[in-house]
């Protein structure tokens, strides 16, 4: 732990273990932000270090900055040294090539972001506009007396876009897709929200639903304690095969699921796909009731099944939030075809500063170049609307 007093008696620490930080004092915090999702619950971040997941093993060495005046927690972030950047959703693999061609070390870097969690939402938890200020002006200097590279702070709110931009920090956008709910007149059941797509898009995923049920699949919902030890095993068996098929090792261990059926499993809900009387695939997806939010997550099969991967991970979903009344359910990272199936583009944010003054005046200036390619991606995306008029 590392500590010093602020100009405005705040106390700063950066602590090594969030067990440091009573989860009520990080949870109370979270919880005055409008926007805060599930991912930032203290439950959810120490279940991702204490089941092996996202440790200095891992590449993810847990730094955790906090501020406080007097008794009051006043802001907090979670902070990791990378020395990689798997697991992010923000890619900077070119960054840090071109700091190897010129001889410098791009890792470790500093980050502020929630291990393999593409969700928008709060990342620098704050009181007010100066304490979030302080977690930036930290983060700097943090790169500045360790000899990091650069410090990212990634999936950041509107507040947090604000007050980086305010620090001199540099922006980077993406596109990721988002249902939202009919505002007014809420849709009645799937159907009705079907109705509003065109006509091809509708047919489309009315054939692809019908093609899964003609090959005998059915689905069951399972939400918070209903899931058992033997669903969350068929759910993490299913898991692990969709990396195997892609070559890959799954970020997540067995054991952070059962830490989130033991300590988070309200925010949790899975869908089971039947066929022959077994269950061939399932879909998890995290949900917030008090805010109305959804958000897909993992998914897997045992066997291939055409078109099961958009029912169980769109269709089942959806027809899900419309029948509970949810505001929104968030698709994940990248896709473009989930937009056929009635997710909106939505531009998401991360922030940066490079401690290097020309590696940051390059970076700044290859910015501005991809940031007018998103646009112009974004208005072309938005020319395609699966809607109609």
């Amino acid at each position: 732990m590392r500590e010093e007093t602020g100009s405005n008696d705040y106390v700063i620490r950066v602590l090594d273990d969030l067990d440091a930080i009573e989860p009520a004092r990080w949870n109370a915090l979270l919880d005055t932000h409008p926007d805060a999702t599930p991912f930032m619950r203290h439950e959810y971040l120490a279940a991702l270090h204490e089941s092996g997941s996202a440790t200095a093993d891992t590449g993810w060495q847990p730094q955790f900055l906090v501020i406080e005046r007097g008794d009051e927690l006043a802001a907090a972030c979670p902070l990791y040294l990378k020395d990689h950047s798997y697991g992010e959703y923000v890619f900077d693999w070119a960054w840090a090539e071109a700091y190897h061609r010129h001889g410098l070390r791009y890792y470790p870097k500093l980050l502020n972001t929630i291990p393999f969690t593409p969700v928008p939402g709060p990342r620098l938890m704050a009181r007010d506009a100066a304490s979030r200020q302080a977690l930036l002006q930290a983060m700097a200097q943090i790169v500045r007396d360790a000899g990091l590279s650069s410090a990212h702070v990634l999936f950041l709110n509107d507040a947090d876009r604000e007050a980086a931009q305010q620090a001199g920090w540099m922006m980077r956008s993406t596109v990721q897709f988002h249902w939202t709910h009919r505002e007014g007149e809420p849709y009645a059941d799937f159907a009705d929200f079907l109705a509003t797509l065109h006509r091809d898009k509708r047919k489309k995923i009315q054939q692809e639903r019908r093609r899964v049920a003609e090959q005998g699949v059915s689905f069951t919902t399972l939400q918070g304690e209903q899931i058992e030890t033997a669903d969350w095993d068929f759910f993490y068996r299913c898991y692990t095969l969709t990396y195997r098929a892609h070559h890959s090792t799954p970020y997540l261990t067995r054991d952070f699921f059962r830490r989130m059926a033991q300590t988070m499993p309200g925010h949790w809900l899975l869908f089971l796909a039947w066929k022959d009387g077994k269950r061939v695939a399932a879909s998890l997806i995290a949900i917030d009731r008090e805010r109305g939010a959804a958000f897909g997550r993992y998914w897997g099969a045992i066997k291939p099944i055409p078109f099961l991967h958009f029912d169980a991970c769109y269709y089942q979903p959806l027809a899900w939030c419309i029948a509970h009344g949810m505001r929104r359910f968030e698709g994940g990272a990248q896709g473009e075809h989930k937009m056929a199936r009635g997710l909106m583009p939505v531009q998401t944010w991360s922030a940066h500063w490079l401690a290097h003054p020309q590696f940051a005046a390059a970076v700044a200036d290859f910015l501005a170049r991809e940031g007018e390619g998103v646009e112009h991606y974004l208005d072309e995306l938005n020319e395609r609307r699966p809607f109609r008029a």
